[in-house]
């Protein structure tokens, strides 16, 4: 006999069937309509709760009300996945991913460590060590899937230092632990590095920024010298991060030759591919990424890259038992584990900040099996050409300017009607350009500076686009352009 009563939050076979299906069939209809929409709908600030219920309900309200309102904030919505969607480094979810998201909330385990989740423990750190063979990193890598690139820079930063510190700073704390450490990165190194230096009390002042080339590269001849003049200062240099593909302008760093200066002055050596790290998989860009089996510590988001969705971050590293220092507790009872054995006693809150963890690896394993790594390479293969593509018609164009090479898959660039307009005026156009064609609808580009040039910049990670986006891109362009010279014609 059942001693359990139905809860007010219990639905029944009849209604759950109904949420089922009107969810999927909401999720077919956007899928399979996402091209057809303009890439950011017209809104204004408060015109998404205008369209929608915004008082709290006592009662409840039926799945039909509630679909249409999501429809509704679909519609109002940016779409990351419109094949002309360039603004960020935000590749599309795959529609297995996305159901596979559902089925992993479905679960709902909790994976902060084997006896809490074991499938979806052994899942993750399966998918953990093929994300490493993907990027050919370390066949048997270790690590953890995090919320995205920022996380897993600031861990590998507390993991450099511990692993670096050479005292138990878990319990003396970073202000107590003798002379300033030093961490060391390019100017064009992602923000998450100097935030992640703050947060974990370094201060960003002890974040030393190395001048790029050409090429916006670290110039490691600079490196070398700013470790060793702050070395006689009695400063203790003690990581050095490098750029598999920069947020800007998609540079890679010299990841070879800044290995070499990190073993030379036994630094730890972090590579941050949050974005770059998947172009690896392109047989002709292998030779961009010949250093980064080196790397002490990698990050690399597969929701950036691999076609996953939000949010799906990584950090991959050699040497677990270096990442296990900073974050092995023994103070909460409640954690401890107690008669299982080594593999059955692993614990992610001993590699992370977090405790709660959602099972994102579902969604890795799925898009990686589905696909193969095959056609997942071929399709980052393809997002490197359609940029090359984009990059040549610009440069081959007399009214518009490339403003650095095209290393990945993201190209800067600008338009240049006159040539005797000043960089000044050239910034103020090009920023109204980006502006007319975001609230426009018929694509979306973001911005960069390069060499202090204000840069029209398009990041290409999904697979929906084609070169006729690119083209419908530059037109678009082209007549905003075009108009905003009408308007201050008729100003005049």
């Amino acid at each position: 006999m059942s001693l359990r009563t139905l809860s007010s939050l219990d639905v029944s076979e009849d209604d759950l069937q109904q949420i089922s299906s009107e969810s999927t069939k909401l999720v077919f209809e956007y899928l399979t309509t996402i091209s057809e929409r303009p890439v950011r709908a017209e809104n204004h600030v408060g015109k998404t709760l205008a369209a929608i219920e915004n008082e709290l309900s006592t009662g409840g309200r039926s799945i039909e009300q509630l679909i249409g309102e999501c429809r509704t904030i679909m519609d109002l919505s940016r779409h990351n996945g419109h094949p002309r969607f360039f603004g960020y480094v935000a590749s599309p979810a795959t529609p297995v991913g996305a159901y596979a998201d559902l089925i992993a909330s479905a679960l709902n385990a909790n994976i902060t460590c084997w006896r809490s989740g074991p499938a979806g423990t052994e899942i993750e750190r399966m998918v953990v060590r093929w994300l490493g063979q993907l990027i050919d990193y370390d066949r048997d890598s270790k690590g953890l899937l995090t919320s995205g690139g920022s996380m897993a820079n600031m861990i590998a930063l507390l993991i450099a230092h511990r692993r670096k510190s050479g005292v138990d700073t878990a319990r003396v704390g970073l202000w107590n632990s003798g002379p300033p450490m030093t961490i060391y990165a390019s100017e064009e190194v992602h923000m998450s590095i100097a935030k992640g230096a703050d947060i974990l009390g370094f201060g960003r002042d002890q974040v030393r920024v190395i001048a790029c080339d050409e090429r916006q590269r670290m110039r490691v001849d600079l490196l070398r010298q700013k470790i060793e003049a702050d070395r006689r200062e009695g400063l203790r240099p003690f990581c050095v991060v490098g750029s598999a593909g920069t947020t800007n302008t998609g540079a890679v760093d010299p990841l070879v030759e800044i290995a070499d200066v990190a073993a030379e002055f036994d630094l730890w050596f972090h590579v941050d591919g949050a974005y770059g790290a998947p172009g690896s998989l392109d047989e002709g860009k292998k030779h961009l990424f010949a250093g980064l089996k080196r790397a002490d510590s990698v990050s690399l988001d597969p929701h950036k890259w691999l076609y996953v969705p939000v949010d799906a971050g990584c950090l991959l590293f050699h040497d677990a038992d270096a990442a296990r220092r900073p974050f092995s507790a023994e103070d909460a009872d409640y954690i401890k584990t107690h008669g299982y054995a080594d593999e059955e006693a692993f614990a992610f809150w001993d590699y992370s900040v977090e405790l709660s963890r959602r099972f994102r690896a579902l969604k890795v394993w799925m898009t990686l099996q589905y696909y193969g790594s095959s056609r997942i390479a071929g399709a980052i293969s393809e997002d490197m050409a359609l940029a090359a593509y984009l990059g040549g018609v610009v440069s081959s164009a007399d009214d518009f300017e490339l403003l650095a090479p095209v290393e990945l898959s993201i190209c800067c660039f600008r338009y240049v009607p006159e040539r005797g307009m000043s960089d000044a005026e050239l910034d103020r156009l090009n920023e109204r350009i980006m502006a007319m064609v975001q609230k426009g609808g018929r694509a979306y580009l973001s911005n960069a500076t390069v060499n202090g040039k204000f840069a029209l910049r398009a990041c290409i990670t999904n697979f929906r686009t084609t070169k006729s986006d690119i083209d419908e891109t530059i037109a678009a362009v082209r007549e905003a352009a075009e108009l905003l010279t009408q308007r201050r014609n008729g100003a005049a």
